[in-house]
């Protein structure tokens, strides 16, 4: 059994973790048969930021807002980074979208075409110009580009032409701000997609610089893939700079994180703890990338919140002396044992004092629906803003 007498570690860093959400999660969205609206949800920018600061307000690990372009674009970004900063929340990453418009059926900055090549580079050059105005860090970059037919393009071609817009990108970057790679197997690419995997963007980032780094969405890879192994390669080389959590069981379903499989959730954190890399101070974005189409919107952020909050508890519990001991003996029961046993112990009790220690109630959920909130807001918002697919 884990020693649960002495939690001061622990505590203090899971005081320090801090969780991102993402604006488009409380919008209504669906898929691409259906989107199912809800009362209430956010018709504004400034309403997404009302509902994230809400998440934080009940979690106390939620500080920032991760933002989308076009979706929550503003005349005045300034003015909305100070309505934030007022709410008790900050902005974070900047996403951009290259994939909605007509222009990028063939692709965007992979298109044959270089007039629409162009168009989608500039919007890359205008989000860093709004990360300037919001004082973000992060350019967060996927790209839904690929091809579905063999011969419909060249794949080479295709790459270089990758490479030249995220130079571009790069090049313009401020000194603080870094661009967050992100990669996905299939989807609406069917024969190739032009960055399908980790390893394809991390070859990109290195070919860029330090300041490109590879985020990985826990929902975009196939079935089976050791999520934590790419963790522990990627923290290795100095190339992880954020996650997407998400949970999926067949493709990239984007539902609450740790909801499918929590023991993978689990063993992607113990590799970020036995990395060195929870602090803050180390630059890792951990970030919410969901989409809430039949559960409600500000609830299942708060419990996808707590469900990392959970994954994190129980892989700081890991007894990474005895571990180590355990794996140099080649002793592999007794490794496994010890891994498990963290991952069996309960740490909402953990979780609920910490909470308490800081001012907050023990059950976010529970003081959410008694907070009234959700009542203020289905009466005074009508007509909810799109997230921006499943129309």
């Amino acid at each position: 059994m884990i020693d649960l007498s002495d939690l001061t570690a622990v505590k203090s860093a899971l005081r320090a973790q801090r969780i991102e959400t993402p604006s488009w999660a409380f919008a209504n969205s669906g898929t691409r048969f259906k989107v199912f609206p809800q009362a209430g949800v956010p018709r504004t920018p400034e309403e997404k930021i009302a509902d994230a600061a809400t998440v934080h307000r009940f979690t106390g690990a939620a500080p920032s807002v991760a933002l989308h372009i076009p979706w929550d674009r503003v005349d005045d970004f300034g003015a909305l980074t100070r309505y934030a900063q007022d709410l008790g929340v900050e902005v974070g990453a900047i996403n951009t979208n290259v994939f909605q418009d007509e222009d990028y059926k063939l692709g965007s900055v992979t298109n044959p075409d270089p007039g629409v090549r162009r168009k989608a580079t500039d919007h890359l050059l205008e989000a860093i110009s709004i990360m300037d105005a919001t004082g973000s860090r992060d350019l967060k970059l996927w790209f839904s580009d690929g091809i579905n037919y063999p011969g419909q393009d060249d794949i080479r071609d295709r790459q270089d032409r990758l490479a030249e817009a995220l130079r571009e990108a790069y090049t313009r970057l401020g000194e603080d701000q870094r661009i967050l790679l992100e990669y996905k197997l299939f989807e609406p690419a069917f024969y190739a997609t032009d960055i399908p995997d980790w390893g394809t963007a991390y070859a990109h980032c290195l070919e860029l610089g330090e300041r490109a780094t590879v985020c990985i969405d826990t929902g975009h890879h196939a079935p089976g893939t050791n999520i934590e192994f790419i963790v522990a390669f990627l923290l290795r080389a100095g190339k992880l700079g954020a996650f997407d959590f998400n949970s999926r069981f067949y493709a990239d379903d984007d539902l609450m994180a740790g909801a499918a499989d929590p023991f993978q959730l689990f063993r992607i954190m113990y590799e970020i703890v036995r990395g060195g890399a929870l602090d803050p101070a180390y630059g890792i974005k951990f970030m919410l990338d969901q989409c809430h189409n039949i559960e409600a919107k500000i609830p299942a952020i708060i419990r996808s919140v707590m469900n990392v909050q959970e994954a994190t508890a129980k892989a700081l519990l890991v007894d990474r002396d005895a571990l180590r001991t355990a794996q140099r003996e080649g002793k592999v029961l007794e490794s496994n044992a010890i891994l498990m046993d963290a991952y069996n112990t309960d740490v909402r009790p953990i979780l609920a004092e910490l909470r308490t220690e800081a001012g907050l109630d023990p059950d976010p959920i529970a003081a959410y629906h008694r907070s009234g909130y959700q009542e203020k807001i289905v009466a005074e918002r009508a007509d909810g803003q799109q997230a921006g697919w499943g129309a």
